[in-house]
């Protein structure tokens, strides 16, 4: 049986307090934001409020519209007759496109004497409190050379202009790919360039799956270790082993809108703690990571850029409206968990750390995995994974080992 906070990470539903995707004019600009009635987004040259986005479904598409308070975000409901005139409208269109072949914009001068509304008259609209598609209705009207366009160029001209006086945000629930995608495309260094099809296949060679124990070595931000921990769906436990003395930062993690349960199971530890009882000491690497662990100290969160926001924004569930604090994951592994993983080991181990010599790190989180155990190692670039690889096969320490180099080719699909 679940409580109703365990459930909150599952909602389909927004609430105040957790972090949502919102993606302006499809993909044209990708936001993380955490929901508050005093949040605030950027769209252009207007600010608007993030408040009606609370309660409301992941999914949901929104609009920028013009209000006597100024610009706000309205819920865009199609409905049922909308939708099948929209179905009618596409088959219309495609008859048009078949009937006009002869038609181009040969003739056409884009001289900027075609549109006869001013900036003045637009501006008068949003005064008097014209919508969006008010305005590029309007603006349709007053153009000279709309009809003589070819039916492409004219959605090719409602769609720069709907991007322009009514841009559109779709409410996305941040999941690992979305994420992934949205970071890649904005901050690709802060992930260590790595792309969706490349984490894809990092949790499948690890063997991730359910009930088990994994060791991460996180130096990516964290998004290792939020897609094992979602990929575990509560079940057993991610231990993200730092092995300088601080702990890398997990920003991404808070994004996945994780239950109170999930964040139980996000434990960190030190390198020192799991294996004190070796022989020998960690003082070596430990000195080898402490400049670089320091750097990755800096690294910043996309949500604190963007919108300006505290990580810890108090939140409340979408039903009742109780005030409650934002589950934190990353708690310090207890002492009964670091001994069953000193006597049973870990089931698996991913090792994603750009600033870091590879084959070093190998040489001390062997010993700690359990017989049979997989691991998958990422890096940017090949020659720091082919050293590890050819030391390993040297010293007989693991079988099966290979080098994939995922690449991905993106595909234009037609409407």
């Amino acid at each position: 049986m679940t409580t109703k906070d365990d459930s909150i990470g599952g909602s389909r539903v927004t609430w105040e307090g957790c972090s949502v995707l919102l993606d302006i004019n499809d993909g044209e600009r990708l936001v993380f934001a955490r929901l508050s009635p005093n949040a605030n987004l950027k769209i252009g040259k207007k600010n608007c409020s993030l408040k009606p986005l609370i309660g409301c479904p992941f999914g949901s598409l929104f609009q920028v519209d013009n209000g006597k308070d100024g610009p706000y975000l309205s819920l865009v409901v199609q409905s049922k007759e909308e939708e099948e005139e929209g179905v009618s409208t596409i088959q219309e269109k495609e008859d048009q496109v078949t009937s006009q072949e002869s038609k181009d914009n040969r003739a056409l001068v884009d001289n900027n004497s075609a549109q006869s509304l001013t900036g003045e008259d637009i501006e008068e609209m949003r005064r008097q409190g014209a919508t969006g598609d008010q305005i590029i209705e309007a603006l349709i009207a007053n153009s000279a050379t709309f009809e003589k366009k070819t039916s492409f160029s004219q959605e090719k001209y409602r769609l720069r202009k709907q991007k322009k006086y009514a841009p559109k945000v779709l409410l996305r629930r941040p999941f690992i790919r979305s994420i992934c995608d949205a970071y890649f495309r904005k901050h690709p260094a802060k992930i260590g360039y790595m792309r969706c099809d490349s984490l894809s296949l990092l949790l499948s060679m690890a063997n991730i799956t359910a009930y088990s124990d994994i060791l991460v070595v996180d130096m990516v931000g964290g998004i290792i270790t939020g897609a094992v921990a979602e990929r575990l769906g509560g079940t057993g436990y991610v231990c993200n082993m730092h092995l300088g003395p601080t702990l890398y930062p997990m920003d991404i993690v808070r994004i996945f809108n994780f239950s109170n349960d999930t964040c139980k199971r996000i434990v960190h530890c030190a390198l020192g703690d799991l294996c004190a009882g070796q022989n020998g000491s960690c003082g070596q690497v430990q000195k080898m990571v402490s400049d670089s662990a320091n750097e990755l100290d800096h690294m910043e969160d996309v949500t604190a850029e963007e919108n300006k926001m505290s990580a810890d924004v108090p939140c409340t569930t979408a039903s009742d409206h109780t005030a409650r604090k934002s589950n934190k994951a990353g708690e310090k592994a207890s002492e009964e968990l670091i001994k069953s993983w000193k006597e049973s080991g870990f089931s698996s181990l991913i090792v994603a750390g750009p600033e870091m010599d590879v084959w070093s790190i190998m040489q001390k989180l062997l010993p700690l995995l359990s017989y049979s155990a997989s691991f998958a190692i990422y890096h940017q670039y090949l020659q720091p994974l082919a050293d590890c690889m050819h030391n390993l096969q040297i010293g007989k320490m693991a079988i099966g080992l290979q080098i994939l180099e995922p690449w991905l080719r993106e595909y234009q699909v037609l409407p």
